[in-house]
């Protein structure tokens, strides 16, 4: 059973969340604003947040800003508002996933069984791991223990960022469209995935890149995509 923290101060949205992932099979703890989701968060084991942007005494994104400083477990933000900015916003600071008010429980309960797949697969949970570890330059990921090193530095990512390096670096010299990276990290049509795809590689490469202005590994062919340069 996969363990759910829900924030959000709206009482009566929390409550209809967590009717519709207990039914999924989900074991749901509440939380009411940021400090409260800290708390649940030091005291037991979650392995998904669901995560309100406008909140009192500690609001969404000052709270996802501090889970992200040493978790990497998937945050679904949800918000009233529709504009990209407040998206791009969120997926800056580490979100894996967002979801605009009012929103259907079907989508909801599917981008959760989207994100707890992914992470159960390719982040802390999995079990069955893959030994290999591959190589470009200075840049390593191990598939086993999930650490990346860049120029001897070990590299925090979440679990999305490290599918996506993941996935290039297994495929290092080729050229993947902004699709086909979503449609193979998320394991869907890759619909209006601009936006999520360029935050998502824009903050690997802040991470793994000693100058993000001028990478070396990570490089966006304009107008096709993205790819990992082979370096010997």
């Amino acid at each position: 059973m996969y363990n759910i923290l829900v924030v959000d101060d709206d009482k009566e949205i929390v409550n209809a969340i967590d009717i519709y992932l207990r039914k999924e099979g989900y074991k749901i703890y509440k939380a009411y604003n940021g400090e409260e989701a800290m708390e649940v968060l030091k005291n037991e084991e979650i392995h998904l947040i669901i995560l309100d942007v406008m909140m009192p005494k500690k609001d969404g994104l000052e709270t996802l800003e501090e889970i992200r400083k040493n978790k990497t477990i998937p945050v679904i933000m949800l918000s009233a508002k529709s504009e990209d900015y407040d998206k791009i916003e969120g997926l800056d600071l580490g979100a894996d996933d967002y979801v605009t008010k009012p929103f259907s429980p079907l989508e909801l309960i599917a981008r959760v069984n989207s994100n707890i797949r992914r992470y159960t697969k390719f982040g802390a949970l999995k079990e069955n791991l893959n030994d290999k570890t591959y190589k470009t330059g200075d840049l390593f990921l191990d598939d086993e223990t999930k650490k990346v090193i860049a120029d001897g530095k070990e590299i925090k990512l979440t679990a999305t960022e490290f599918k996506i390096l993941k996935f290039l670096i297994k495929n290092k010299g080729k050229v993947f469209s902004i699709p086909q990276i979503y449609e193979n990290v998320w394991n869907e049509e890759g619909y209006a995935a601009e936006n999520i795809i360029a935050v998502h590689i824009r903050h690997i490469r802040e991470k793994i890149e000693i100058d993000p202005k001028e990478p070396k590994y990570l490089k966006v062919i304009w107008g096709i995509g993205y790819k990992i340069e082979d370096i010997k």
